[in-house]
């Protein structure tokens, strides 16, 4: 067994993901000693593999696409904003051998926005497009920052309804289809779907955003995506993509796990630097 704690992110696929070079920019920066791992697990073999490497003397796991579901299962407790959000992305050995479920998405999200990016979320209209997992992980710490709406739009109007249902109590959240957003108009539209990526986007109407708006991407890639882009073209003021979320979300997991809390920005920007953009 290794004498090093050890740590890992699982997904599938998982080859492309930064979190291994995230997290070992952080423990060099905090002096921590601890080996990052990642590992291509399918959705069917996550509880076994998970079992076998917490078994193996592991402390603690990142779970991306599409284990998130999983993970929130599989964890023998979780923090209220993993129990809201139906979604674990960071699972932590306790010390009597219990596994602590996390969801650090939405202080992922909402730190990147407000302190990275000076957004305010306080008294704004905000849309989410899409109503899946990682939206999800992301609506009670934006309720928690008192917007003025929250509407979450989806292609099944059902679907966003009622996860807006769901959170009701935590804000003022509705939900819709995107044939109702015309002749509506907001301030910050984050985009949840995964199909900015493929060059897809959901059908925006024109004047969806709001003079002085803001746009945001959760997905994050090395061109800029077709949400980002949508955004330049529509005239906002920022037009951002998920990449500092991916490394504040890691931020607060290597506090959960480490105790120790690294700073960000110095990763943010290295990660930006080798960016061909």
């Amino acid at each position: 067994m290794s004498l090093i704690d050890r740590y890992a992110v699982f997904g599938h696929p998982i080859k492309h993901s930064k979190s291994p070079r995230i997290h070992g920019l952080f423990a060099e920066q905090t002096e921590q000693v601890l080996e990052y791992t990642a590992q291509d697990v399918p959705a069917e073999h996550f509880s076994t593999v998970a079992e076998k490497f917490f078994h193996d003397g592991g402390k603690g796991l990142n779970c991306t696409v599409p284990l998130k579901e999983l993970a929130w299962s599989y964890a023998d407790y979780r923090t209220e904003r993993a129990q809201l959000s139906k979604a674990v992305n960071t699972l932590a050995l306790q010390t009597d051998g219990a596994i602590l479920g996390d969801n650090t998405d939405g202080v992922g999200l909402v730190t990147d926005l407000t302190t990275n990016n000076a957004i305010s979320l306080f008294g704004i209209r905000i849309l989410v497009l899409g109503a899946g997992g990682a939206s999800r992980g992301i609506l009670t710490p934006i309720l928690g920052q008192s917007p003025k709406t929250l509407v979450i739009a989806n292609r099944t109007a059902d679907k966003a309804v009622k996860l807006a249902a769901e959170f009701h109590a935590n804000g003022p959240v509705t939900g819709c289809g995107f044939d109702a957003l015309e002749n509506q108009q907001f301030d910050l539209i984050l985009n949840a779907t995964s199909a900015s990526l493929s060059g897809q986007l959901p059908p925006l109407p024109a004047g969806l955003l709001a003079e002085g708006g803001n746009c945001y991407d959760l997905a994050y890639g090395n061109e800029p995506t077709a949400f980002v882009r949508w955004g330049l073209e529509n005239h906002a003021v920022k037009s951002l993509d998920g990449l500092g979320m991916l490394v504040e979300q890691a931020a607060e997991a290597f506090f959960i796990w480490r105790g120790v809390r690294p700073r960000t920005q110095p990763v943010i920007e290295l990660l930006n630097s080798e960016r061909p953009f």
